[in-house]
């Protein structure tokens, strides 16, 4: 966050205290005590006793089973459906996707763009999937997936470069691109497809086509991903079954 943001007399620090207790909880593997709600909002443990005790109280974190720490709270789940009810980008894909699903017959996502990551806004998964492939809310790094390229694809080469070395480039497969330069090609070469296509890069063994959406602007907002298994195709097959389906769903969403 900038820092003019903070010194505008209209921003409330305490409402940044609570959201920062919340988002504490990004990547924790399991309940977090009091110091580590503390430690993850950048306070101090007397407001994070104040902070926790009120979230409580209101329903957005809750004690775990055993009692040893914090877990978010059901009236989480609330604002999870506030968002994907009423955020008009997710409403006018659903359809389109549900039907793109239903062609192609494997694993279909929206993400939405957030500079360095792209987060999943819907995900239409097989029966095959892992949990992650099923969560809306989870992210992946923008350079190494396929929805990322599409999207920085569609940015002016200079601001692309500028989120890929600003990004935590660290490998997730064997095969995953994690040189600059060489992911810069690969969005290249997706700019001049109009469309992206990976292997390997999150999961060994996955390929992944994906599809630009864009605003009135030209601006990229998201991406429809295609995802199926190296297993059942070469990366020549996998782009002739899906790209076509795949980029008339993506005309049809961005015209929203």
């Amino acid at each position: 966050m900038a820092a003019e943001d903070r010194a505008d007399p209209l921003f409330v620090r305490s409402v940044e205290k609570a959201m920062g207790i919340l988002s504490a909880f990004h990547h924790a593997g399991g309940p977090l005590t009091l110091s580590d709600l503390a430690t993850g909002a950048g306070i101090d443990r007397s407001a994070a006793q104040r902070m926790v005790h009120t979230l409580r109280a209101l329903g957005y974190i809750c004690r775990d089973a055993d009692g040893h720490g914090y877990l978010p709270g059901l009236r989480v789940l609330d604002h999870t459906l506030d968002y994907l009810r009423l955020d008009p980008l997710v409403r006018q894909a659903t359809p389109v996707l549900q039907e793109l699903r239903t062609a192609v017959r494997e694993r279909v996502d929206l993400s939405l763009f957030d500079g360095p990551r792209v987060v999943y806004a819907v995900r239409l998964q097989t029966t095959r999937q892992t949990l992650n492939a099923s969560l809306v809310g989870h992210s992946v790094p923008s350079f190494c997936s396929s929805g990322g390229w599409a999207m920085l694809s569609r940015l002016p080469p200079e601001q692309a470069r500028d989120i890929v070395e600003r990004s935590d480039r660290r490998p997730f497969t064997s095969d995953t691109i994690t040189s600059v330069d060489d992911v810069m090609e690969n969005i290249a070469k997706t700019r001049s497809d109009g469309y992206a296509l990976t292997t390997n890069q999150i999961l060994s063994g996955e390929i992944a086509a994906a599809f630009p959406i864009m605003n009135a602007k030209g601006e990229p907002l998201a991406a429809i991903h295609i995802a199926g298994s190296l297993a059942d195709w070469t990366p020549e097959d996998y782009a002739r079954r899906v790209v076509p389906p795949g980029q008339a769903a993506a005309r049809t969403i961005s015209q929203y």
